[in-house]
């Protein structure tokens, strides 16, 4: 199939950055759209540098405008899908966190159908799967286990509820009579230079003499790195528009990690700014079930308060769960249908990673100093 192109929502973000920089490099794509609400001035400069190699358009729009979307889609062979709101805190209203993530996700596919685009990668997360609770570990888990959250906290329920829709509408058929193939990729924590988690925690050390907060040590993860998430959606949409590898792949959900070494992630945020100075904070915090029944009654009055004001709570029993859980992923699945293997180790990742938080420090340091002048 030559001559394809392919449109990637939330191309300005984390991860849809580094897919458009992967797709660059793609053997007979003629062209890249890249759809996001905003794209920030450094993110411009940096597409504008890929615009020698290949035709990449920047579209502005909302991902819940219907003319928007459809424009979008139109004349495209694949859509790889980012776009999303992340919230772990509860901190957006329910309703804008269900309407961007399964309601934008509903409307591009119909967009898709209606412009028979054939392919759309989901990027979705493991949050759809758990935890559930931090009293039961998740060791090692793979495709085959059927685990789903039952958590009705907006972030982790719109994912699900997205992901459904996404392999649901595998096999529709398109305006042109061809056939809609989907499926969707599940990573673990994904951190990497650029990773507003990472930038958070370091923001609050750098305020605190380089104390890094503590707040997730009995959690046992295998985060991934971001790049390597990016390569996993190259693959699999190469597998998409490869006839042979296709019927394996379509409908189909994929664990996606790397080698990072499995870890709390207090421990990762120490791994990658230790050598930078940074230690953790020792203090001793209250035993996690009391502080799980303090989120409870935060819960309460949040809900008791409702009709009056919206109270938001500063922490709740899914972010202690999420934070204080042992959940870990095998990537075989993903290893034996899209041949993913993760293109950056361990120590590439921390390497690049850790070479941009010693700019967040140097930063810092600059503004400091221009302070005291």
């Amino acid at each position: 199939m030559a001559g394809w192109s392919c449109l990637v929502t939330g191309a300005g973000g984390f991860l849809g950055q580094r897919i458009v920089h992967f797709l660059a490099e793609e053997k007979e794509l003629q062209e890249i759209r890249a759809l996001d609400k905003a794209f920030r001035p450094e993110v411009k400069e940096e597409f504008s540098k890929l615009q020698s190699k290949i035709r990449l358009t920047l579209l502005e729009g909302d991902i819940l405008d219907e003319e928007c979307v459809r424009g979008a889609c139109q004349g495209m062979s694949a859509v790889i899908h980012t776009a999303c709101i992340i919230d772990v805190y509860n901190g957006i209203p329910q309703e804008t966190v269900m309407r961007v993530n399964l309601k934008g996700t509903e409307m591009l596919l119909d967009a898709c159908a209606q412009a028979s685009v054939p392919i759309f990668i989901y990027t979705s997360t493991i949050k759809v799967a758990g935890p559930n609770s931090y009293r039961k570990a998740m060791h090692n888990v793979s495709e085959e286990e059927h685990y789903e959250t039952v958590w009705s906290a907006p972030y982790p329920l719109s994912k699900k509820l997205a992901e459904k829709a996404t392999l649901k509408a595998d096999g529709w058929t398109l305006q042109n009579g061809g056939t809609l193939h989907t499926c969707a990729l599940r990573p673990t924590y994904i951190y990497g230079e650029g990773s507003l988690f990472l930038y958070h925690f370091i923001s609050q050390a750098l305020k605190n003499n380089g104390i890094l907060p503590c707040n997730s040590k009995l959690s046992f993860v295998n985060p991934v790195y971001v790049g390597n998430v990016a390569w996993a959606h190259i693959l699999a949409l190469r597998g998409l528009r490869d006839p042979k590898k296709a019927p394996n792949i379509r409908g189909q959900f994929y664990y996606i990690a790397d080698d990072t070494p499995h870890q709390s992630y207090d421990n990762l945020n120490y791994a990658l700014s230790k050598e930078l100075g940074f230690c953790l904070d020792s203090r001793v915090s209250l035993p996690l079930f009391l502080q799980y029944w303090h989120a409870f009654l935060l819960e309460l009055v949040s809900l008791l308060l409702r009709p009056v004001c919206r109270y938001q709570p500063p922490f709740t029993r899914h972010l202690l769960t999420t934070l204080n859980s042992v959940y870990t992923f095998s990537y075989k699945k993903a290893q034996r249908d899209l041949g993913y293997e993760p293109l950056f180790s361990w120590e590439k990742a921390k390497q690049k990673t850790m070479e941009w938080i010693s700019s967040l420090v140097r930063q810092h340091k600059e503004t400091l100093k221009t302070k005291t002048h």
